[in-house]
């Protein structure tokens, strides 16, 4: 019998741990009375991936979250979260994942943007994550924030944790890549961490009801 009451849309292991660790954070400042332990993945339940389908970051976050509330009977999150590069006009936003072609594909994706930006002076490097993060009831309630981590692109991969476009945002004010950050360090700046922690008491009024 699982003890979950939080059901995070997500696949990824990477995720898993870093949304924990913003909604259930060691310093007590999180979801009040939520454990580590009670928050889990999408595949951890078996729950099926919903096409995402919509055409900006809050439409898949909720349709995501809506998908998995039905399927689990329990209080949903979800996020959608990508890359908006100023001289690609916002791309590739929602396609971020899937840039180079095939769904998840970090080296490649990342390959495929530094080619296209090849060219591009470091002033008109300009970029910045965006997060959309949403929380879907049973009963049907809805609720949405988003997130921001404004930055620079790099010309080459810096670093080795965090995942996706991780090696090559330098974000404002840093000297160091986002995968260059530890993860606390990470949390405290990067846009899911803004989205999700704007979402905190909309998930902590779900769980208390």
């Amino acid at each position: 019998m699982t003890s979950a009451r939080l059901v995070l849309a997500t696949h990824n292991a990477h995720k898993l741990g870093e949304l924990r660790a913003i909604l259930v954070p060691a310093d007590g400042s999180g979801v009040p009375g939520l454990s580590a332990d009670e928050v889990v993945s999408a595949a951890g339940l078996g729950a099926p991936e919903p096409v995402e389908d919509g055409l900006t970051f809050a439409a898949n976050a909720l349709l995501k979250a809506r998908a998995l509330a039905r399927a689990t009977g329990l209080v949903a999150v979800a996020d959608d979260s990508g890359l908006a590069v100023d001289v690609l006009g916002g791309a590739p936003g929602i396609f971020s994942a899937r840039w180079a072609g095939r769904h998840g594909d970090d080296a490649a994706n990342l390959d495929l943007l530094l080619a296209q930006l090849s060219d591009i002076a470091p002033e008109h490097r300009g970029a910045q994550f965006v997060c959309a993060a949403a929380i879907v009831t049973p009963d049907g309630r809805e609720h949405v924030e988003h997130g921001y981590l404004r930055g620079t692109l790099l010309t080459s991969r810096r670093g080795t944790g965090g995942f996706g476009y991780d090696p090559i945002l330098l974000p404002t004010g840093s000297d160091r890549s986002t995968a260059e950050l530890s993860p606390e360090e990470k949390n405290a700046i990067s846009h899911r961490g803004e989205a999700f922690r704007a979402l905190v008491p909309h998930v902590a009024a779900a769980l208390a009801d």
